[in-house]
């Protein structure tokens, strides 16, 4: 079953980058729905790496504005919620949890560069649902990735488990500061049919 042109145009044909926002606020609600529908989302045995730290106060966009380029100053300063989308590099502590078979936690911890593989890809995956979840419930988004990964990191992940992956501005988009539309490869530009 297909869903319907509206919810096409809402998620991916209409929606754009918000590069500014309106001044109303976003409802915790909203970023908690968003949440519900992204976490059933597809990752590699269900591993869901991806944690988030929702930056919704002046104090709080003020420990990370240090650490963006000069281009996402401002619009990070007026989005109503910034998003640092992270990845939890033992995500693996979870996994008697939330997978179906023993081992999985033993077999991730005894095997570092397959754990930061899967934590890397998986952890971006879940950013990519949480941003399309953001379009289903309303809200207009802006990722990025202008900034200084290890700035951030220092300054809200001090132990070291969780590691940056990109932000996410999110709130109402203000329309007047929107880009036009940048062009797409085409099916044939960006796809091989074997």
């Amino acid at each position: 079953m297909t869903i319907d042109r509206q919810a096409l145009n809402q998620l991916f044909l209409d929606a754009r980058t918000a590069n500014g926002f309106t001044d109303q606020p976003v409802p915790k609600e909203l970023l908690e729905e968003a949440y519900e529908l992204a976490r059933f989302a597809p990752t590699s045995m269900n591993t869901q790496p991806t944690r988030y730290v929702f930056l919704t106060t002046p104090e709080a966009k003020a420990r990370l504005l240090p650490a963006l380029s000069p281009g996402n100053v401002e619009k990070t300063r007026g989005a109503p919620v910034t998003v640092i989308v992270a990845t939890d590099t033992q995500f693996y502590e979870y996994m008697p949890q939330i997978w179906h078979g023993e081992g999985a936690r033993e077999m991730f911890a005894g095997n570092a560069p397959m754990a930061q593989a899967t934590a890397t890809r998986n952890g971006t995956l879940g950013g990519a649902y949480f941003l399309l979840a953001l379009r289903a419930v309303g809200l207009d988004a802006g990722p990025m990735s202008g900034f200084d990964i290890a700035q951030v990191n220092a300054e809200f992940f001090p132990d070291g488990r969780l590691q940056a992956n990109f932000l996410i501005n999110v709130g109402y988009a203000d329309t007047s500061k929107t880009f036009n539309r940048n062009p797409r490869l085409s099916f044939e530009q960006a796809v091989t049919v074997l």
